[in-house]
C-alpha cells in the first residue's frame, strides 16, 4: 500500500491543548499557505499531499478538523469526506473544503456531500482563520493570528 507523504508540525506536537488540524492539499504552494496560517494560529497540524491515506491518518490521530482540497488526484475530496463520514471513528470530525470550485452549484454539492464549511481559492489568511475558528468554536485564544501580526 502506498502511504501518502505527510508531516506534522514539530514544535506544536507537545502543545496538545491546541487544536490538531489535518490539511490535505496536492499543490505545495497551497499547502505552504495553509501550514503558515495554522502555525500563526498556534495549531498543531498534519499535512498531506496525497489523499490515499487520509482516512487512516484521521482514524489514528483524531484531528479536531480536516481541511480538504476537492480537486485531488485519485479520489476527490468529496469521495474522501464521504469515506470519513461513514467511519465511526471519523464521522464527527468537521471538514472544511478548500477549493478552486467557486460556483453556487459547486458549493451546494460540496456541502451536501458532508463538508461542514467551504472556502474558495484564492482566499485571505484571515478568512481561512475565521472559518476555522467558527467551526472549532472556543478551542483558541481570543486573539486572532492576523490581529497579533498587526502589532
Amino acid at each position: 500500500m502506498y502511504l501518502a507523504h505527510s508531516f506534522m508540525s514539530d514544535e506544536k506536537q507537545q502543545n496538545s491543548h491546541q487544536p490538531l488540524i489535518l490539511a490535505v492539499e496536492d499543490h505545495d504552494d497551497s499547502l505552504l499557505l495553509i501550514s503558515y496560517a495554522l502555525e500563526l494560529m498556534g495549531c498543531r497540524f498534519i499535512c498531506q499531499t496525497d489523499c490515499s491515506a487520509t482516512v487512516l491518518v484521521a482514524k489514528e490521530y483524531q484531528p479536531d478538523l480536516i481541511l480538504l482540497d476537492i480537486l485531488l488526484p485519485g479520489l476527490s475530496g468529496i469521495d474522501v469526506v464521504r469515506h470519513l463520514k461513514q467511519e465511526p471513528l471519523t464521522s464527527k470530525i468537521p471538514a472544511i473544503a478548500v477549493t478552486a470550485l467557486a460556483t453556487t452549484e459547486d458549493r451546494e454539492r460540496i456541502l451536501k456531500a458532508g463538508f461542514d464549511d467551504y472556502i474558495s481559492k484564492p482566499y485571505m489568511i484571515e478568512d481561512l482563520e475565521a472559518i476555522i475558528r467558527r467551526v472549532l468554536g472556543g478551542k483558541f485564544s481570543p486573539y486572532s493570528a492576523f490581529e497579533l501580526c498587526q502589532d
